[in-house]
C-alpha cells in the first residue's frame, strides 16, 4: 500500500493525503477507507447500536421498494436542480448532520463543504463536528449549509450554538430528538474507542472539550426531555426554519409541525444508537 501522509493527534493517525479517487461503488470505497482510518475510528464511522438489526433493516428497506421507471417522458437532458426551504439548489442532495468528521480525514468538515458546495448540494454542520461553525461555513464559500442542534440541558450553551450558527449564515436548524440517550453500540466497546480529536463546539463546556471522552460521556450531557415546546422555542429564538430529525411516527410528525417545524427528517438515526425501531424507509409513507 503507498505511504500516506499522517497528523498523529493524542495518538490517533489522522489520514492527510489529498486525491482524486476512482470509486467503482460504496463498499469498494468502504473497504478502501477501512485500510487507512484507525480501527477504532473506523467502528465508531460504520458501527450500529447493539446487534445492528435496524441499521440492517435501513439498507433491506431498499429492496423491497422499487421505483417505476417512466419510459416517454420525451425528455433527453433531466434537469436535477430544485430548491428546498427556499433555497436553490443545483442537485437534490442533502447530505446529513455527521459527526467528528476528523476522524477520517485530517480536514474533516472543512473538506466535505467543499465537497457540497462544488456539486451545489446543501450540508448540514454536526453540533459535534470536529470543526468550528464558523470554519466549517467559510470552507463552504457562501454555499448553503444548515446546523445540526444536539439540544443540551444547558439553554445558554444551545442559545451560544445558534448565535453562532447565524453568525456563520447558516439557514436552517435541525434538531435531532431521535439520540437523546447513547446507544449500546459493540465496536466502540471492543475497540475501547473514546474520541481522540477534540470536538470544536464543545470546547464551550466547562467540563473539557471532548477529547477523550465516549459517547456515552458525551451523550450525558444531551438534554433526554426534548418536546413540542423545545420545537417552538428553536423556532422564535433563531426565526430560521427547523427541521426536527428524527421523526418516524405521524404523531410526532403533527407535534412538529403544529409547534412551528417547516419540516421533518424521517429518521431512525442510522440505527446507531436505538435499535430495534423500523427501517425509515418503511415509515416514510405514513408520516
Amino acid at each position: 500500500m503507498e505511504a500516506l501522509d499522517m497528523v498523529v493527534v493524542n495518538g490517533y493517525k489522522q489520514n492527510e493525503n489529498e486525491k482524486k479517487l476512482d470509486i467503482l461503488n460504496l463498499p469498494s470505497l468502504e473497504d478502501q477507507a477501512k485500510q487507512i482510518i484507525p480501527t477504532g475510528g473506523f467502528g465508531y464511522i460504520v458501527g450500529g447500536s447493539e446487534d445492528e438489526w435496524t441499521l440492517r433493516a435501513n439498507r433491506k428497506a431498499f429492496t423491497h421498494k422499487q421505483i417505476v421507471p417512466k419510459a416517454l417522458s420525451n425528455i433527453e437532458n433531466p434537469e436535477l436542480a430544485t430548491s428546498a426551504f427556499g433555497l436553490s439548489l443545483k442537485t437534490p442532495l442533502m447530505m446529513p448532520p455527521i459527526a467528528a468528521q476528523g476522524l477520517a480525514h485530517a480536514q474533516g468538515e472543512k473538506d466535505t463543504a467543499k465537497g457540497l458546495a462544488a456539486v451545489g448540494g446543501l450540508m448540514a454542520q454536526s453540533t459535534y463536528s470536529s470543526t468550528s461553525i464558523a470554519e466549517t461555513a467559510a470552507a463552504g464559500g457562501g454555499a448553503p449549509q444548515f446546523f445540526q442542534l444536539y439540544m443540551s440541558k444547558d439553554w445558554t450553551f444551545n442559545e451560544s450554538l445558534l448565535d453562532e450558527a447565524k453568525k456563520a449564515g447558516v439557514k436552517g436548524i435541525i434538531l435531532t430528538v431521535d439520540a437523546t440517550v447513547d446507544g449500546y453500540r459493540e465496536a466502540d466497546i471492543i475497540n475501547n474507542f473514546q474520541f481522540p480529536i477534540p470536538m470544536a463546539n464543545l470546547t464551550k463546556f466547562s467540563e473539557g472539550d471532548g477529547k477523550g471522552k465516549g459517547i456515552a460521556e458525551i451523550y450525558a450531557a444531551a438534554a433526554q426531555k426534548i418536546g413540542p415546546k423545545d420545537v417552538e422555542r428553536i423556532a422564535n429564538y433563531t426565526d430560521l426554519p427547523v427541521i426536527v430529525k428524527g421523526i418516524e411516527s405521524p404523531e410526532d410528525a403533527e407535534y412538529a409541525i403544529g409547534a412551528g417545524a417547516a419540516g421533518v427528517y424521517v429518521s431512525n438515526h442510522g440505527g446507531r444508537q436505538l435499535n430495534g425501531g423500523p427501517a425509515s424507509f418503511d415509515v416514510l409513507e405514513t408520516v
